[in-house]
């Protein structure tokens, strides 16, 4: 890359750290040089604000831990209700503001929790268990009958997807069409998705919810759209948007863990042995997947008021980027950050965010995973790259594009 790792302070009374290269840019993050970027941020504590490009009106960006947790903070004078990402602010806000779990604050935000977070808690673990063992089985079986597996591709993608259509009441034979829907309708600015652009996927998916809201309304279940239309406080086009937001929430993160896993243990051989002499690392092992790959690579958050993080000023209005992906390899936190421990402790990653948006998905995510590690790590002996990984181009989702992988098992 050629450019400055870190910016200059602007002239003028506001004294911004001004980057000339937009922050937002997908092409950023395309390569693992941009764990070299986010070290040199995280080092220096910086605070850096992108001129408008992907975002409108520009934004602050922030990478150490203190200062992400700062922002996430349940206190901190932020909201999510313009948008959760870059390229939304006060005055380009999500339409879906204050209506959507992800993007609501105050007493909707929990009450749509209380809602929707017993089909994601732990609780749910017995009824999806059957659902879960029979997919992994599946996947590890398949692996065995084929020479080469792109994990990216084919692994991925298809365990979260079958939990989050169980919870949401998918049926089976929709549940195809839904994972490539989400593969476009996340996956990026890559050309392996076009397809169809991102819109037009998203649109495909709220039609898809919209036909499911019928049927649901003529024939309830126990699932989570009957559970929605029966509350009475939401309307159809509520219900709507948030099984999109769990659909989309469920599959695009915990996939590119269960992807990285593979990676893992490709470049940590030692974790596989690990895990198959000692089963207790397995809950430490599934906190450091997660932090180690962080899926989730931005949040985003507007000023309510005028506030002071980590000595720079922020004005009420303006929009702030914390880098979950950064943060989670702050070294001041995480010893040798970018090796992978399986018994770290303590381990404060900020994979499922923190604060009153911390994951609602993220029981589902690390049961997920457990059975997933618990299952290679009986099964198999290595794990060998075909070629190096390719990395979506997004500035959102920290996600494999391919990841083709060799398996030797035991």
């Amino acid at each position: 890359m050629n450019r400055p790792l870190l910016p200059l302070p602007a002239n003028g009374p506001e004294k911004k750290l001004v980057f000339t290269m937009d922050l937002g840019n997908p092409d950023l993050y395309t390569t693992e040089d941009r764990f070299t970027m986010w070290q040199e941020y995280v080092a220096n504590d910086a605070k850096i604000w992108s001129e408008p490009g992907s975002s409108p009106n520009g934004f602050w960006s922030l990478f150490s831990h203190q200062d992400v947790s700062a922002m996430l903070s349940p206190k901190a004078p932020f909201t999510s209700e313009h948008g959760m990402m870059i390229g939304f602010d006060a005055q380009n806000p999500d339409n879906a503001g204050g209506r959507m779990l992800v993007v609501s604050e105050g007493k909707w935000h929990s009450a749509l929790k209380r809602l929707i977070g017993p089909f994601l808690s732990r609780l749910r673990a017995p009824e999806l268990e059957s659902v879960l063992q029979r997919e992994i089985k599946e996947i590890v079986e398949r692996m065995k009958a084929e020479d080469a597996t792109d994990v990216a591709l084919e692994v991925g993608p298809r365990l979260p997807a079958a939990i989050v259509c169980e919870v949401i009441g998918v049926p089976l034979s929709d549940r195809p069409r839904l994972i490539e829907l989400t593969n476009h309708a996340f996956g990026g600015e890559d050309s392996s998705f076009n397809k169809m652009t991102s819109g037009v996927a998203h649109s495909e998916i709220l039609f898809y919810f919209y036909e499911l809201i019928e049927e649901r309304t003529k024939n309830p279940g126990d699932d989570l759209v009957s559970t929605l239309l029966t509350d009475g406080r939401l309307s159809a086009d509520d219900v709507l948007i948030n099984c999109n937001n769990v659909l989309i929430g469920g599959n695009e993160t915990t996939r590119h863990s269960i992807t990285g896993a593979f990676h893992i243990f490709q470049a940590f051989p030692e974790v596989l042995h690990a895990l198959q002499d000692d089963p207790e690392l397995l809950d430490t092992a599934v906190e450091e997947v997660v932090r180690w790959t962080s899926p989730a690579m931005h949040v985003l958050r507007v000023a309510t008021e005028d506030v002071t993080i980590g000595g720079q000023d922020i004005r009420k209005g303006e929009p702030v980027v914390g880098w979950l992906s950064a943060a989670n390899r702050d070294a001041r936190l995480f010893p040798e950050p970018h090796a992978f421990r399986a018994d770290r402790k303590p381990n404060r990653h900020l994979g499922f965010g923190n604060g009153p948006h911390h994951c609602l998905g993220a029981a589902l995510a690390r049961i997920e995973l457990r059975e997933l590690l618990r299952e290679l790590s009986q099964e198999a002996e290595a794990v060998q790259l075909n070629s190096d990984p390719r990395w979506m181009r997004s500035n959102l989702v920290q996600g494999y594009q391919s990841l083709p992988v060799t398996m030797e098992w035991r």
